[in-house]
């Protein structure tokens, strides 16, 4: 699914708010691993908690469609930061 589709407020601010709260969660999986919390269970903790808050906000049928494509948009590379282009 577009972000556009999921977007509630204009794509600057929107795209401003997604670099802010990218950092907040660096640093709470960085305070986590200072806490000797193992990282897979941070990324299954906050992967839980995106995806109720989603559904909170825009409903159960948006969010699948949205997670419906996360296969593809996984296997593309789209969540892959660090990766060899050939």
């Amino acid at each position: 699914m577009r972000d556009e589709l999921l977007e509630p407020v204009e794509a600057t601010v929107s795209d401003n708010f997604k670099h802010r709260a990218m950092s907040h969660m660096e640093r709470a999986f960085d305070d986590a691993d200072d806490d000797g919390i193992p990282v897979d269970a941070v990324a299954h903790a906050a992967l839980f908690a995106a995806l109720t808050t989603l559904v909170e906000c825009f409903g159960e049928e948006s969010v699948a469609r949205l997670v419906a494509e996360l296969p593809e948009k996984i296997s593309s590379g789209g969540y892959t930061l660090l990766r060899t282009l050939q």
